[in-house]
């Protein structure tokens, strides 16, 4: 795999939208007063947040009370349970990274043939294979070492496909001329975009990790800044990746040194116990995993 310079501008591009999801506090409300400061700090005009609020009222999704910043914004379920990482996701990488989900071998695979007719679901179970790290062996058959069967039975449930889908795992997977892992897995998975995506984050992780431990304290709305920014990296890299087992990966892989700095920076964030309570419910979902992780590492052997 090809190392990759990877250039990243001091200030995160970040979606309007995923700021406003990104400020939603355990208690279902926004502080419209904290949002348009950390808007702000984030290169984003007070009307491209105001535009946002406007969109998301329309939708039902929010009811604001008050006007402009001194607004409590009140955020519907149907929202609030859309965001915020996938913990058992997220608790999976961290194993990995420390040997604690080590790969058997196994390849499981899944094959579908969804009539023409039904050619919206067939997009559907593609998408959602591919979402869940799976790749294409050749047309209609994908691919993961991973045991997704679980999430493969709640896809193929939600959208009433059981009947067209095939499953089967095996130790002995040779996809053309390749036999070895390894190969099977640099041959199926873009790992050179992957990799970059994680030395990214790396970089970005590792500049708010000197800004967290610098003598100069940082102000809450600032903390809160970067919060946002490491949440809006951290998924931008983790999306795409199929979180492959170390087995098949080249090392050191980016993603185990991204992720160790990601949670320096939260174990850092974490120290500001004055401020937790006030927190984004995102914080605390991330802040959940970090604690374990921290434990396992300073547990005794």
């Amino acid at each position: 795999m090809s190392e990759q310079r990877v250039d990243v501008d001091e200030m995160v591009e970040i979606p309007t939208r995923v700021l406003v999801e990104s400020m939603i506090r355990d208690d279902a409300t926004i502080d419209a007063s904290e949002l348009y400061m950390v808007a702000g700090a984030l290169g984003m005009s007070d009307q491209q947040v105001r535009l946002q609020i406007k969109r998301l009222a329309n939708e039902g999704l929010i009811i604001q009370e008050g006007r402009g910043r001194r607004a409590l914004l009140r955020v519907g379920g149907e929202l609030v349970d859309s965001i915020g990482p996938n913990v058992e996701f997220v608790r999976f990488m961290y194993d990995q990274d420390r040997g604690a989900a080590p790969w058997n071998g196994v390849w499981h695979l899944v094959g579908f043939a969804v009539p023409e007719a039904r050619r919206h679901d067939r997009d559907a179970v593609r998408d959602g294979i591919v979402s869940l790290g799976g790749a294409a062996v050749q047309g209609g058959l994908y691919v993961s070492p991973n045991s997704w069967e679980p999430y493969i039975d709640t896809l193929a449930s939600r959208l009433d496909i059981a009947g067209y889908l095939t499953r089967l795992t095996t130790t002995d997977l040779r996809v053309g001329n390749l036999e070895s892992p390894r190969d099977i897995a640099a041959q199926l998975w873009p790992l050179d975009k992957i990799a970059a995506g994680h030395q990214r984050l790396r970089t970005v992780a590792q500049t708010r990790l000197d800004r967290l431990t610098d003598p100069h304290e940082l102000s809450p709305s600032e903390m809160l800044t970067v919060l946002v920014e490491l949440a809006a990296e951290f998924t931008r890299a983790s999306e795409p990746d199929p979180l492959l087992p170390p087995e098949l990966l080249p090392q050191p892989w980016p993603g185990t040194q991204a992720r160790a700095v990601l949670a320096a920076c939260w174990t850092q964030l974490m120290h500001r116990e004055t401020l937790l309570h006030a927190w984004p419910r995102m914080f605390h979902s991330y802040a959940d995993v970090i604690r374990q992780v921290s434990a396992v590492g300073d547990s005794p052997d």
